[in-house]
């Protein structure tokens, strides 16, 4: 597919703040794109659009929001558009994640994955699809490897990733013959704060370290941001930021019985062995970002 170029082109992006949703900004903006940075940090949101406008000759600007509240979504939708005229692109990409055995959890903080990871994204489609009808552009959600494998001790990220997948395919049905095209990127661990944040824990740092290549790796953030990038200007229905997640989408039917065999079986035996010693498991969201959700919900 032939590259849209990004020169005056205006992008809104989730989860701005820090991470990836930071870096697709910079990598954006650099290639001529005007950046809407929505987040929950304002600080450091602020801190990026001042950067992003002297080290680019695009524009930048930034909303503190939480991508939950359709309100201030749609308030954000309507001032993004008063402020540049029109928005071309909006990456779905504010997101939190916890970890743990699922009857361990805590209820409140599994419900707030699923909040932010499926019901955000479906905000942020709800307040940003009417001026995307008008630029005839383009909504790209991130997913995850998550959407397309189970994985024990990830019981809330998978479950919520897959919804956006569905989400983002059942959307893409209803919006394209109004000139909107729908992507969902996948990517595998990539090193954000999120995933540093779930190494910490030494049991769920040693359960991913014993998945089988190449998913037990950590990859960096850089090219898994280009790659991405080159996707939004192709305005793919797929993107991938690492390069063989694609050859997972053939074998994808048979990994949840893969996962709940008698490998899984016993590996997760091994895991409840070590939990015995191990301590109360974490309740709260993981990384930076999670930490600046849970701020944000008790403020």
């Amino acid at each position: 597919m032939s590259r849209v170029g990004l020169e005056g082109q205006v992008a809104v992006v989730t989860g701005a703040a820090r991470g990836l949703g930071a870096l697709l900004a910079r990598k954006l903006a650099a290639r001529g794109a005007s950046v809407a940075l929505v987040g929950l940090e304002p600080e450091e949101l602020k801190h990026l659009a001042v950067r992003l406008r002297a080290d680019s000759e695009a524009d930048a600007e930034y909303w503190h929001a939480d991508v939950t509240d359709h309100e201030v979504m749609a308030r954000v939708a309507r001032e993004a558009k008063d402020r540049f005229g029109k928005v071309d692109i909006a990456v779905a990409n504010a997101g939190v994640a916890t970890g743990g055995p699922f009857l361990d959890s805590d209820p409140v903080t599994w419900r707030r994955v699923i909040e932010v990871n499926l019901v955000g994204s479906a905000v942020t489609g709800r307040a940003f699809l009417p001026v995307l009808v008008e630029s005839r552009g383009y909504l790209l959600q991130i997913a995850s490897l998550a959407a397309l494998t189970p994985a024990p001790m990830m019981t809330a990220y998978c479950a919520s990733k897959a919804g956006v997948e569905a989400y983002a395919h059942s959307l893409r049905a209803e919006v394209g013959h109004r000139g909107v095209r729908v992507g969902v990127g996948y990517l595998s661990w990539t090193d954000t704060d999120m995933v540093r944040g779930a190494d910490e824990d030494e049991v769920m740092r040693d359960v991913r370290r014993r998945l089988p290549w190449p998913t037990n790796r950590t990859y960096p953030l850089g090219p898994t941001a280009d790659r991405i990038v080159q996707g939004v200007e192709r305005r793919s229905a797929h993107v991938y930021g690492q390069w063989w997640l694609r050859g997972m989408q053939a074998v994808r039917g048979a990994l949840p019985a893969a996962v709940g065999g008698p490998l899984g079986r016993r590996e997760m035996r091994r895991v409840a062995a070590r939990l015995e010693g191990h301590g109360p498991v974490p309740t709260g969201l993981t990384g930076a970002g999670g930490a600046a959700d849970e701020r944000e919900r008790t403020r």
